[in-house]
């Protein structure tokens, strides 16, 4: 099975998107299964696992209905805020969804990210570890320092990084970022998306080259058996259309990849994560 590990689907008009406005016209506009499955047949992808975009418990319910009417969803994301404390009571409530595979902290709205120490938001994390629930980390280079502790507190965590914490590739530095990284992959459940690339490079003029070395040290960390592809569609369209960030990728994997690996990264490592079928 041939999987995009990570994209979005949404309808501006609900309102949820608050940072989604008329100023990004690429953006701002619905985007719904008519638009991608035609993409995904193209490549050759059986489906996809559709993320939460927006910090809202109606958002999870809406991307969950979509899910019921589109086969090619394979499995969704959905948002908890580990802070209030009705969280499990909808955790409970979408568990029961036959598509729900799990939940996203989007660490990167938070103004402290320290917050995700608090003693309250680590035991609610343990318990959800305890129960083998496949969580997404969404964070930036700048979190890091935090969002390691949070892990080394909760080390059985089956969590996976999205969007490689976002490295600085716009400037080229790869410290922090390579040594948080380096201690995160250490933790056995833990996965990283290689997604979300080319919004973090120059969105006219990026190159595969600007990637490469963030690319190849993920490669190294997490090896072939817990990276997973995801496009981040339709957020990529800012710097790349669908087709570029599937030859992005595939021009950064390591040459001696053969079938085997791109079979994990394609789809393997996702059905494993998110314990599809």
């Amino acid at each position: 099975m041939r999987i995009d590990a990570h994209q979005h689907y949404w309808r501006i008009e609900r309102g949820d998107y608050g940072w989604i406005t008329p100023d990004i016209p690429t953006l701002y506009r619905d985007f719904l299964p008519v638009d991608l499955e035609p993409l995904l047949r193209e490549h050759r992808l059986d489906g996809s696992i559709l993320v939460q975009a927006a910090p809202t418990v109606e958002e999870t319910e809406y991307i969950l209905s979509i899910a019921e009417q589109a086969s090619s969803v394979l499995g969704v994301v959905g948002w908890l805020d580990l802070h209030q404390p009705d969280h499990r009571r909808h955790y409970e409530r979408f568990r029961r969804h036959p598509k729900f595979v799990g939940f996203r902290l989007m660490i990167q709205d938070m103004p402290d990210s320290s917050r995700i120490l608090e003693r309250d938001f680590v035991q609610a994390l343990q318990g959800y570890a305890s129960e083998d629930v496949p969580i997404d980390l969404l964070v930036v280079s700048g979190q890091l320092e935090h969002t390691l502790e949070l892990i080394r507190q909760v080390p059985n965590l089956r969590g996976v990084i999205d969007h490689m914490a976002k490295p600085p590739v716009k400037t080229g530095e790869t410290e922090p970022w390579f040594t948080y990284m380096e201690e995160i992959a250490q933790f056995p459940g833990m996965y990283c998306k290689l997604s979300g690339m080319v919004t973090e490079g120059d969105h006219q003029h990026w190159k595969p080259e600007d990637f490469k070395p963030y690319m190849e040290r993920i490669i190294r960390l997490f090896g072939s058996a817990r990276v997973m592809f995801g496009s981040d569609w339709p957020v990529c369209l800012l710097a790349g259309e669908y087709s570029e960030v599937i030859e992005l990728l595939l021009s950064t994997l390591p040459e001696t990849w053969g079938e085997a690996e791109l079979s994990r990264v394609f789809g393997r490592n996702a059905v494993d994560f998110y314990k599809l079928g």
